[in-house]
């Protein structure tokens, strides 16, 4: 800003030729007056100019500050555009997150309720099975039990259709053979558990051991020696004879039975 300039060197000469000139007291002082009036003003103008240009300087940098700060607000002002740019792409990958969270919940909720569905169907199952299981127990227990007599009248049929044979082998009279059963539930003879079943004959001091079998194999001649000799550790009594009476009888069992000393009475030989 441009600031008028004064020649005070000027207006000092003019104010000395003034007092120089007057001739009158008054002029005299009244110049001096002037004098003083020019010093003063020529004081307070030069401060004023100087308190100008301080406060154009000061307006000059405030002018450079808010240009910079200008630029920096411009910057910022990029950077928020970018971030609210940024934002908002967040936004929309929020939006479509939670578009996708919901389809999400919507089909867990209908597997729920497929799965309580499920649970339900299984928990009436589980009581249709507990009933089967049930009636197929009483069944097995009533069919177990039918089996066992079966079994019985079938071993005293058969020992009807062999009591002449058993007959020549001792056995008097078919109907007095018992059936012998023992549970070894401390394993002292024989597995803890194990149910040992041999049919007993019994006349004067004789005592026989018997059993029948539809179709007699070598194993089965195995098993029964193994039988006879836990009996007669139970009982305390060594068999007179060991018979085994089968229907049908392999070749191969009749020949260890022969050479165990247990005697075969047989229908009929099979390969």
């Amino acid at each position: 800003m441009a600031i008028p300039s004064i020649d005070w060197s000027r207006l000092e000469e003019v104010v000395e030729r003034a007092v120089r000139r007057a001739r009158a007291d008054e002029l005299r002082d009244l110049a001096e007056a002037v004098k003083v009036l020019a010093e003063y003003m020529k004081t307070g103008f030069e401060s004023t100019l100087r308190a100008i240009e301080d406060h154009s300087k000061m307006i000059e940098e405030l002018t450079k500050e808010v240009r910079n700060n200008s630029r920096i607000l411009e910057e910022h002002s990029k950077v928020l555009g970018e971030h609210s740019r940024r934002i908002e792409e967040l936004a929309g990958e929020i939006r479509n997150h939670s578009r996708v969270l919901e389809e999400h919940s919507k089909r867990l909720e209908e597997l729920t309720r497929e799965v309580r569905n499920h649970s339900r169907i299984l928990e009436e199952h589980s009581e249709r099975l507990k009933e089967l299981t049930k009636s197929v127990g009483e069944l097995k227990a009533a069919v177990g039990s039918i089996g066992r007599r079966w079994g019985r009248d079938l071993e005293k049929l058969v020992y009807e259709l062999y009591k002449d044979a058993l007959l020549g082998l001792g056995v008097k009279d078919v109907g007095k053979i018992e059936k012998y059963t023992y549970v070894d539930i401390d394993g002292k003879y024989y597995r803890r558990g194990a149910r040992i079943e041999l049919d007993i004959y019994m006349h004067d001091t004789s005592v026989y051991f018997i059993e029948v079998k539809s179709l007699l194999e070598v194993d089965d001649v195995y098993w029964f020696n193994e039988k006879c000799g836990i009996v007669s550790k139970i009982i305390g009594r060594t068999p007179t004879r060991r018979i085994i009476v089968a229907v049908n009888a392999a070749k191969e069992a009749i020949e260890a039975a022969r050479e165990l000393g247990i005697d075969v009475v047989y229908g009929s030989i099979v390969d």
